[in-house]
This record gives structure tokens, sequence and C-alpha cells, in this order.
């Protein structure tokens, strides 16, 4: 097979030319800090773990989320939505002045526990008198008299029922700190 001196050349000058590098595409990669979000309120909250409660929260600290700075004092729009031990706050978006940034950020788990409002000292002592009154009832109709024993296994028997039957509950507390990172 016949070569012509040309496309020997052309073939020759092709490798050469790959060498020269080809321009490089950027692109920017966007790191997003943690949200250190507060709780606004004034009072505790006591969240159900089978509620979704929407909240907006406020940026407690500056900080930049997707190549943006946001300051504190910005909304966070979001909700609290159960998840298996507790609620997780999940935000959806954060408000800068009159601009909405949407955001996908949720904050670790907020563990239940029994509601301190039924297991209160007070709430137990009510539990308490509850059970009394009702060990005496019994005590009186069963018997024909009211004894210290009725009482006090009554008493001790409302105690222990409102302990074990109180609810379970997330608590945030005001201005309590939740840290949202991005997903």
């Amino acid at each position: 097979m016949k070569v012509s001196h040309l496309a020997a050349l052309t073939l020759a000058v092709m490798p050469i030319g790959a060498l020269v590098p080809a321009p490089i595409a950027q692109a920017q990669l966007f790191v997003s800090s943690p949200i250190q979000a507060v709780t606004p309120n004034s009072e505790t909250l006591y969240l159900n773990t089978n509620a979704t409660v929407e909240q907006t929260l406020r940026v407690g600290a500056a900080t930049t989320l997707n190549g943006r700075s946001i300051p504190a004092g910005a909304i966070v729009r979001g909700r609290f939505e159960p998840a298996e031990g507790g609620v997780r706050y999940v935000a959806t978006a954060v408000e800068v002045g009159s601009q909405v940034y949407p955001v996908n950020a949720a904050s670790e788990l907020l563990r239940d526990i029994k509601d301190p409002r039924e297991t209160s000292t007070g709430a137990i002592l009510t539990d308490a008198g509850i059970g009394a009154a009702g060990g005496a009832a019994v005590g009186g109709i069963l018997s024909g008299r009211v004894s210290v024993g009725s009482i006090l296994g009554g008493a001790a028997a409302g105690a222990i029922i409102g302990n074990t039957t109180a609810q379970r509950v997330v608590v945030v507390e005001p201005n309590q700190t939740l840290t949202l990172k991005t997903q």
C-alpha cells in the first residue's frame, strides 16, 4: 500500500496536537456550614412523637449556605417531624430579608422522655391522692371501714400508675439551639 508523504505528515502531526492541554471546565463546589438555629419561643414546647408541627426558628450565628452568607437572625422555615425515638427538625428554607432560599437540612434526633408535666412531684402527689381516695373507698366498701393500709396502698398504686402511664414527649426549651446539617 502506498502512502503519500502528505498523508503521513498529517498522521504524525495529529498525535502531537493532542498533547496540548485542553481547557479544563471548572465547577464551583459550595460547602455549607451547619446552621445553628435557635427556638424563638418564650415557653417550653412539648412535642408529641406522632405529630408534625410547623415551627420557624432563627439563625443564632452567621453561617454560609451554598456559597451565600446567612446572617444571625435570619428565619429558618421548617417543622418538627416524627422519627424513631423522638423527633427531628427539618428545615425547608431560610429567609434573609425578602429573599427565600430553599434548603434541605435536619437536626440530630431529639429524644423523647416521659412527659415531665405528668411525672413532676405535683403530678405524682395528685395521682397518689387520687389513689388514696380510691383505696379508702374500696376499703370502706369491702370491709366496712377505712384502714391506713388501704389508703397507703391506694396512694402507692396511684403514684405508680400515674408515672407508668405518662405519655412520651420531646421537650424543647426556650432559646434552645439546634444544629441543622444540610443533606
